[in-house]
């Protein structure tokens, strides 16, 4: 059974959609690892300050049917889609890790490639996955942390009972 690993942020109604979102992730896969929420900038456009974290959670269910599962949540959060890729949201969820998986055939992405490009990303996963092995270097998701950490933006610790 494949570990998953999910990124979460939202930047409208941050708390209200994380905690909700959380909750709904919990009834759909059961028992969730959760990390802290870190405050960070947007990225590629100016707005809100986001909200984000990592969950882990074991599944027998395929990729795709996760991701579906995932959408769903999303635009019951009132997630619009289509437009700028670079904007506000609701929510946003994304596939981080699925096991041991190596697909970068589009529309996948996984290992997603933006988990050593952004702080907060690489810091929550760290903080629930530290030992895990990124699949395709190698490397531990603490020593990315510890190798990559000083040269990204910084992040703001957010306490938020999920």
């Amino acid at each position: 059974m494949p570990r998953v690993y999910l990124g979460i942020g939202s930047n409208i109604k941050r708390e209200q959609n994380l905690c909700s979102a959380v909750a709904v992730l919990r009834q759909q896969f059961g028992s969730l690892a959760v990390s802290p929420v870190y405050e960070s900038q947007p990225v590629g456009f100016e707005g809100d300050d986001f909200y984000n974290l990592v969950v882990g959670f074991d599944t027998d269910r395929p990729l795709d049917e996760v991701n579906v599962v995932l959408h769903g949540i999303e635009d019951a959060h009132g997630r619009i889609r289509g437009g700028d890729k670079f904007n506000s949201r609701t929510l946003d969820l994304d596939v981080l890790l699925y096991g041991e998986m190596i697909d970068h055939n589009p529309p996948r992405d996984i290992p997603r490639r933006e988990i050593t490009q952004h702080a907060f990303i690489l810091k929550p996963l760290s903080d629930i996955a530290g030992s895990v092995q990124h699949p395709e270097t190698g490397e531990t998701f603490t020593d990315l942390w510890q190798k990559r950490g000083d040269q990204l933006p910084p992040l703001t610790p957010v306490v938020i009972s999920l």
